[in-house]
C-alpha cells in the first residue's frame, strides 16, 4: 500500500474510470450523523438493536422506537455534505459509476446522485412485516407523537444522538413507550433497513457485486470496513486485479488489499479529489 498519498497520485491509481464507490459513517459524520466506530475500529456506543430481538422482544421494540423517536430528529435534518455533492458530480461527469452506500440516511439521493444501492436500506422508509405496506418514517413520527404525547419534551431536546437515527436513553424512558401498529393490518412494523445480524437482500449484493466487476476501481469512503458487508467488495475487486484505494482516517479491515490510503477528512478529501479531476479534463461521460 502506497502511505499517505496526495490527491494526485490517488486520482491517477483510480485511472480513468469509471469508479465504483463504497461509503461508509466516516462520510456522514460531517453532516452531524454519529459513526459506529472510531479511527482505530473500536465501537464506541451502546450495543445495537439485533434482528432477532426487534422480531421476538416487544420490549426490545419499544426501545427501539423511543430510541429512534428522540433521535429521528438528528437524521431528519441532515443534509448533505461536500463529499457527498462531490462524489454525485464526480458520477455526473461520468468518473463514478455506481455508489454503494453502507449508510442508510440517503444522504447520496438528496446529493443528486443517480447510481446508487443502498446495502443496508434506507431509515426513511418503514414497512409491516404483516401486509408489507410502507410509510415514510415522518408518517410513523407522527404516529409515535399521538401515542405518546406525554413523552418528555425536555428529555427530546437534551439527548445524545447515536449513529442511524439512534439515541441515547437510559431504560427508564422508554419503559411505558407506546409503540403503534402497522394502520392498514395492526401488524408490527420495522425501519426499511438490515439491522445487526440480518442479511443483506440478494438482489442488492449481486448488483453492488456486478458494479465492481463493471468499474476500472474501487474507491472506499469513510468505512473501516469492519462489517463483511461492505468488505466482500473490497475482496472482490483485489481478486479482480482492480485498484482498492480508501479514504478514511483510520485503519481498516482491507489495508492489507488497498493500493493506497489517504488519511483525511472525508468531505475535504473528496472536494480535492473533484477540483483535480476538474484541472485535469478527466472524465469519461459526455
Amino acid at each position: 500500500m502506497t502511505p499517505a498519498p496526495d490527491i494526485a497520485t490517488l486520482l491517477a491509481l483510480l485511472g480513468a474510470g469509471p469508479w465504483a464507490v463504497l461509503t461508509g459513517a466516516g462520510l456522514s459524520t460531517g453532516s452531524g450523523i454519529p459513526a459506529y466506530r472510531d479511527r482505530h475500529g473500536q465501537w464506541q456506543h451502546s450495543k445495537p438493536i439485533q434482528h432477532q430481538e426487534f422480531l421476538g422482544s416487544e420490549a426490545m421494540r419499544r426501545r427501539y422506537w423511543a430510541r429512534s423517536f428522540v433521535g429521528w430528529q438528528t437524521m431528519s435534518r441532515a443534509q448533505p455534505n461536500a463529499g457527498h455533492r462531490a462524489i454525485a458530480q464526480l458520477e455526473a461527469r461520468g468518473l463514478v459509476s455506481t455508489v454503494i452506500t453502507q449508510n442508510v440516511d440517503s444522504l447520496h439521493h438528496h446529493a443528486g446522485s443517480q447510481s446508487v444501492i443502498e446495502l443496508h436500506g434506507s431509515i426513511a422508509r418503514v414497512r409491516c412485516l404483516s401486509c408489507q405496506q410502507r410509510y415514510s418514517r415522518a408518517q410513523v413520527q407522527v404516529l409515535l407523537q399521538d401515542r405518546n404525547p406525554e413523552f418528555d419534551p425536555m428529555l427530546r431536546l437534551d439527548f445524545h444522538a447515536a449513529p442511524d437515527g439512534d439515541a441515547h436513553l437510559e431504560d427508564q424512558h422508554h419503559a411505558s413507550f407506546q409503540v403503534p401498529a402497522c394502520p392498514a393490518c395492526q401488524g408490527v412494523m420495522k425501519p426499511d433497513v438490515v439491522f445487526f445480524g440480518d442479511n443483506v437482500p440478494r438482489d442488492r449484493v449481486a448488483a453492488a457485486s456486478q458494479a465492481v466487476e463493471n468499474a476500472s476501481a474501487l474507491l472506499v469512503v469513510g468505512s473501516s470496513l469492519s462489517v463483511y458487508s461492505g468488505f466482500r467488495f473490497a475482496e472482490q475487486a483485489h481478486r479482480l486485479g482492480k485498484p482498492v484505494l480508501a479514504i478514511n482516517q483510520g485503519a481498516t479491515r482491507a489495508d492489507a488489499l488497498l493500493s493506497a490510503k489517504l488519511e483525511l477528512d472525508c468531505s475535504e478529501a473528496l472536494a480535492q479529489l473533484l477540483s483535480a479531476s476538474l484541472d485535469a479534463g478527466q472524465a469519461t461521460g459526455p
